[in-house]
């Protein structure tokens, strides 16, 4: 799931409720969540080893230098050297933006491995209650189901509720990059699910790829299944709130800028995915040429021209989803600003029919994914319209790639 699918009819009076409940949070805690102080996460070891580190006599670059400086870097290795660093600091060259991507693949099939065997030491362990152990197992399962050999996973990082993103297609060879920005209640845990499938990550990217592919065979198409950012869980203050969205922006700003070749760039945001790419908007590179909206709570502005990007923005919701009560305002922080499918937006507005309710956007047959799909590959004058003639191909390149 991912966007308040946990409440499956909110109405203005619920999502006023809970914003009243967030106002008298502030007011009594402030804004400071209340942080647990731990030890060093997996990835914060793994990266302070890689500072400490030297290859062969030779010291590493900061793991956040610029991408261009980290592939230059990558470049001066031979495969060998590459190998031993991912197996030597996976986390750390697996996350690492710059790096080459199979070798991010390779790193992170190491790092879910040594994680699994973590979880798998923890399951029993007699310290942990009986749902500690079970949540051990369950994460268990997922990281080897993760670590498959024929899996491409781009970011991996176990701390907390997981991040994690995952490439379906050739990124490098790419012509035509799709990012997937799912909303809340996403954690390592659901990037996938068996039922409700095309609700989660894994489903709508895999969705998206094959809906691509059938749009168009010749054109080199590669999606991502982005669940890099720490999403809210559930209703609340983060979810109520920009500031899960606006650390989001930051880590899609740095993939999206870090993606190899020149390939163009489209978003596909579900629900708070929205948020955050609204955030974003504003730093994107001129490589991301599409911005595509489903059951969005608002994007954080007014209208489309404050988002101030050059991208094209793009907007559907499906006339049984349950976001469209939510109050579209923005007060002292919280709301996320006006309704994108509103005409004072100045979204391009898109066709969802049958797509039935806040999480179908992605299944397969249904109009929502099919537009999806054509943005994906640029075939801009094949999109279906929310309303016949209302416009919202206008002023478009009237080229197909299919």
């Amino acid at each position: 799931m991912t966007s308040f699918d946990s409440s499956p009819q909110l109405n203005v009076w619920r999502a006023l409720l809970a914003l009243a409940v967030v106002f008298v949070m502030l007011a009594t805690t402030g804004w400071t969540a209340i942080r647990s102080h731990r030890g060093e996460s997996p990835l914060q070891a793994s990266l302070s080893a890689w500072r400490h580190g030297h290859l062969d006599g030779r010291e590493l670059p900061d793991a956040e230098s610029s991408p261009h400086r980290l592939t230059a870097f990558f470049a001066s290795l031979t495969d060998q050297q590459q190998r031993r660093l991912a197996h030597r600091y996976p986390l750390a060259v697996g996350n690492m933006n710059g790096a080459p991507v199979e070798l991010r693949y390779r790193a992170n099939r190491v790092a879910l491995r040594q994680q699994s065997k973590r979880e798998r030491a923890r399951t029993h362990d007699e310290r942990l209650s009986a749902t500690g152990q079970y949540e051990a197992t369950r994460r268990m399962h997922r990281y080897v189901s993760l670590a498959d050999e024929d899996r491409q996973i781009l970011a991996f990082d176990p701390e907390g509720s997981g991040r994690v993103a995952e490439v379906f297609g050739n990124l490098d060879k790419a012509e035509r990059v799709s990012v997937v920005v799912p909303g809340v209640d996403t954690d390592i845990l659901n990037f996938q699910r068996t039922n409700r499938r095309y609700s989660a990550p894994v489903g709508m990217a895999k969705a998206l790829y094959r809906a691509e592919r059938t749009a168009s065979t010749r054109t080199r198409t590669a999606v991502i299944a982005w669940a890099d950012y720490t999403a809210p869980d559930g209703l609340g203050l983060d979810s109520a709130t920009a500031l899960r969205a606006e650390r989001g922006a930051v880590r899609l700003n740095t993939l999206v800028r870090a993606l190899p070749g020149g390939s163009t760039v489209a978003l596909v945001c579900h629900s708070y995915g929205s948020v955050v790419c609204g955030v974003a908007a504003r730093s994107l590179p001129s490589r991301v040429t599409d911005i595509a909206v489903a059951g969005s709570p608002g994007m954080r502005t007014e209208k489309v021209s404050s988002l101030r990007t050059a991208a094209r923005v793009w907007a559907m919701r499906d006339g049984d989803d349950w976001v469209q009560d939510v109050p579209y305002l923005e007060v002292g922080g919280l709301g996320h600003g006006a309704d994108p499918m509103s005409a004072e937006f100045g979204a391009r507005l898109l066709s969802a029919s049958n797509a039935e309710g806040h999480s179908g956007y992605f299944e397969p047959g249904t109009v929502s994914l099919y537009n999806f799909a054509e943005i994906g590959i640029g075939a801009y004058h094949l999109v279906e319209c929310a309303r016949k003639n209302d416009g919202c191909r206008a002023g478009l390149p009237d080229s197909s790639a299919a």
